[in-house]
């Protein structure tokens, strides 16, 4: 399988994280979490782009109705946004997660084909299991739908949407649960674990033949494991702080993955100079499209 590797951007990414192919706009968006940015790769010229913001940003998913993103801020808030010119416009809110629990912050979601977004929340400072996993309906109806995370991470489906994973990155472990058709998670089940040569599983995601892709958090690597979660090949990167990954191009045979660059170079930990960069990667397989927030009008 070809499995070249190579930098996109160089941007420095304090967490880069939660990267989302937009179709529409052609091209990769993501975020920058410690930064306070949303950050743009457009896929036809390679133009690049960035948004401050005042409330980090920890994830973006696009609207059904094509009307800019939902984005998870760090104050776990729930937003519709749009990016326009020069400044990001807050448009509404539409949940609070863990309102009673300030010590935590989202991380990481997704949308699937139903419109449903399911959400992580966590520990901002990584020591107790104060996070929990949600599910945000297209009516605005929120649940829990399980808890006790440290560090909540990646959700991805399966191509048929019957199986979701979900990480608790703290204790290396990706769990799957069996999803019915109103949401509701049943089976839950550690489906990979990572030793500690592995690293921390991190974000992820699914291709069309049911295999789940890996960001390695201090592993260094993207890692696809089979359906049955037996490590099928694994991608070299030349950083080691690997945080997520996704799908893009019209045939979502395109894969681009985001890196950190916090704590490099600090501590005693050597200086890595493509720390935070975009990389793209082939992955030899398509991905999955990606999921939007909400009912399409009509």
């Amino acid at each position: 399988m070809p499995q070249e590797v190579r930098c996109v951007w160089p941007v420095r990414a304090l967490l880069g994280e939660g990267p989302l192919w937009s179709p529409t706009q052609g091209a990769v968006f993501f975020v920058d979490i410690h930064g306070s940015r949303i950050l743009r790769h457009g896929l036809d010229d390679g133009t690049q782009m960035d948004w401050a913001l005042e409330d980090a940003a920890c994830w973006l998913v696009e609207c059904a109705d094509g009307d800019g993103f939902i984005a998870g801020l760090r104050s776990r808030r729930v937003v519709r946004l749009r990016l326009e010119p020069g400044r990001v416009v807050i448009a509404g809110e539409l949940a609070r997660i863990d309102p009673d629990r300030p010590g935590n912050r989202l991380n990481d979601a997704k949308a699937d084909a139903q419109g449903r977004l399911w959400i992580g929340s966590m520990d901002d400072g990584e020591e107790t299991p104060s996070g929990a996993f949600h599910r945000l309906d297209p009516d605005g109806s929120i649940a829990c739908v399980d808890e006790g995370y440290t560090v909540a991470n990646g959700p991805a489906l399966s191509p048929d949407g019957r199986t979701l994973f979900h990480t608790d990155s703290a204790v290396r472990t990706i769990h799957a649960f069996d999803v019915d058709v109103d949401g509701r998670l049943s089976g839950k089940r550690a489906h990979i674990r990572f030793t500690e040569g592995d690293g921390y599983p991190d974000g992820m995601t699914c291709d069309a033949e049911g295999g789940l892709w890996v960001a390695h958090w201090d592993g260094g690597r993207v890692s696809r494991f089979r359906p049955d979660g037996t490590l099928d090949r694994t991608m070299a990167l030349p950083v080691s702080r690997v945080t997520s990954c996704v799908f893009a191009g019209p045939a979502l045979d395109r894969l681009f993955v985001t890196t950190a660059a916090h704590g490099i170079g600090r501590d005693g930990r050597p200086d890595e100079p493509l720390a935070g960069a975009l990389f793209e990667c082939d992955p030899g397989v398509r991905g999955l499209p990606p999921g939007r927030f909400g009912r399409p009008p009509g």
